[in-house]
């Protein structure tokens, strides 16, 4: 989601902070917490973890850098300036909460300026839930393209493409939210219909479909 948080210094415009040491940092704090809620904090020293936190890494971590990313891509391509900035505060409470059993996730944002359309507007912020829609369906058929191609499976592949089918399907939806701070808002002052499709497909995924082994294992393959 965009916008969430006060707007930050202007001297990010001005090269002030540096994306990708930005993304890094949002990519290893989001990580670490949803592995965390995932094994439970008496476990960080386990194997386990370790497994659970390579997993997370993919699944999670590179849902949420992929979902700015695609903000910032779009908001450059209609030459507005854009950067994706942290929230350091929200990252270390994702964490701290971890370990009490829930997951929040705000990594940070990206900020942008310059003279831009509503349409414009409504395209930045529908990329955002777009990539991590279209980043869950690469999940779902990772697995059938690898069996047909007569390639062995393993079990932790099987796992990795389910919880990251599952996981982006949610984040896109939720990010569709028609209200406050989330992309949604903005996609639905441009287009109501380009809205409804987005929630539509995203419903779908993560409510209707939602365990993607289930469609493997119609399809036959032994998952």
């Amino acid at each position: 989601m965009r916008n969430l948080f006060s707007t930050p210094d202007e001297t990010i415009f001005a090269g002030s902070t540096n994306d990708n040491v930005e993304l890094l940092k949002a990519w290893a704090g989001t990580t670490l917490a949803y592995a965390i809620v995932q094994t439970g904090p008496q476990n960080l020293f386990s194997l386990n973890f370790l497994f659970v936190l390579g997993i997370a890494a993919v699944v999670c971590g590179l849902g949420f850098v992929l979902h700015e990313l695609a903000h910032r891509v779009v908001a450059r391509r209609f030459n507005a300036q854009a950067h994706f900035v942290a929230n350091n505060g929200f990252l270390l409470l994702s964490i701290v909460i971890a370990f009490v059993g829930f997951f929040i996730a705000a990594p940070g944002a990206v900020w942008y300026r310059g003279f831009l359309s509503p349409r414009q507007n409504g395209l930045i912020a529908i990329a955002g839930p777009l990539a991590n829609l279209a980043l869950a369906v690469v999940f779902a058929l990772l697995i059938p393209v690898l069996y047909y191609a007569g390639v062995d499976i393993p079990s932790w592949l099987v796992l990795l493409c389910a919880v990251g089918f599952g996981l982006n399907s949610f984040i896109g939806l939720f990010n569709m939210i028609p209200a406050g701070p989330f992309d949604g808002a903005k996609v639905l002052e441009w287009s109501p219909l380009y809205f409804g499709i987005t929630v539509a497909v995203g419903i779908l995924m993560a409510f209707i479909i939602r365990d993607v082994d289930r469609i493997w294992r119609l399809l036959g393959l032994p998952v």
